[in-house]
């Protein structure tokens, strides 16, 4: 299965938040807690090197805890300031606001030296389905931007502005026009992040369950009422067709089926799973 997906409107998406990043104080960059790595965006490297950042591990409720902390620990290796969250729990918007505050943001001070107050900027970026709106509206605590589970759902950007002091920028989802590893792009795909129309769902639910094999060989079997036999069994796919009753006419139908996995590992239905986690040598 080969990935390549770049709609036309993130271009304008990218040079839109390069005007943008020159008036805010800070970024809020939103990650898969899931995958962290691959929802890393080659293009707003400029952006993380030019403002103070918060990484915003979001999802984590769908994330093995276990390598949520590795992710946290290898970030703060690094560094860098880092919080997992689920933007759907209200009780994390003091987690994030606190998070912010915590930064040092060097155009908050300077303006502050000369009696200038105004609310503190912060641009909110991502790829595609990360939660960024979803973050938004936890933090404003009403449906300030629009959230979806598709990608592009956020096509422009909006300013929203919060009653303690903060401004926040919502920017569209945006990708990288070329994916050098298949691994991410795939990774991208599994979580959303890349439109189902552009992948064959029978290969992108082939791909996911030997993902799922490889790094949650247990959460698979329990649910799917599978065997370690059947994990090794080249005919994986027709046995969860059968056990689902994914049938036409009586033969498994793959694609039905194939849907309904990718259904599953994203809302959570297979277990909490990560799609990866940080490389020994990077840890702390």
């Amino acid at each position: 299965m080969h990935i390549q997906w770049f709609p036309g409107h993130m271009t304008k998406s990218l040079r839109m938040m390069e005007e943008s990043v020159k008036v805010v104080d800070a970024i809020g960059y939103v990650l898969d807690c899931r995958a962290p790595f691959s929802c890393f965006n080659p293009a707003f490297g400029q952006y993380t090197e030019k403002k103070p950042c918060v990484f915003l591990l979001n999802k984590s409720d769908l994330a093995d805890e276990k390598t949520t902390d590795r992710w946290l620990a290898y970030f703060a290796s690094k560094g860098d300031k880092a919080i997992a969250l689920n933007a759907n729990e209200k009780g994390c918007a003091k987690q994030v606001v606190k998070a912010f505050d915590s930064l040092e943001m060097k155009s908050v001070l300077r303006l502050r030296q000369k009696g200038v107050v105004r609310p503190v900027r912060i641009m909110i970026i991502g790829v595609p389905n990360s939660g960024k709106s979803s973050i938004i509206n936890l933090l404003s605590g009403r449906e300030s931007a629009v959230t979806g589970n598709k990608p592009g759902v956020t096509r422009g950007k909006q300013w929203i502005r919060l009653g303690d002091g903060l401004e926040l920028l919502d920017t569209p989802g945006t990708l990288w026009s070329r994916f050098e590893n298949q691994c991410v792009a795939q990774n991208l795909f599994f979580i959303g992040s890349i439109s189902d129309n552009v992948v064959d769902l029978c290969e992108g639910g082939q791909a996911l369950l030997d993902r799922l094999t490889e790094v949650a060989p247990d959460a698979l079997k329990n649910r799917y009422k599978l065997t370690d036999g059947d994990l090794r069994d080249e005919g994986l796919m027709d046995k969860i067709c059968i056990k689902r009753g994914c049938l036409n006419k009586g033969e498994p139908d793959r694609e039905r089926c194939a849907a309904a996995i990718i259904d599953d590992f994203r809302k959570g239905r297979v277990g909490r799973v990560s799609l990866e986690a940080p490389q020994a040598e990077n840890e702390a």
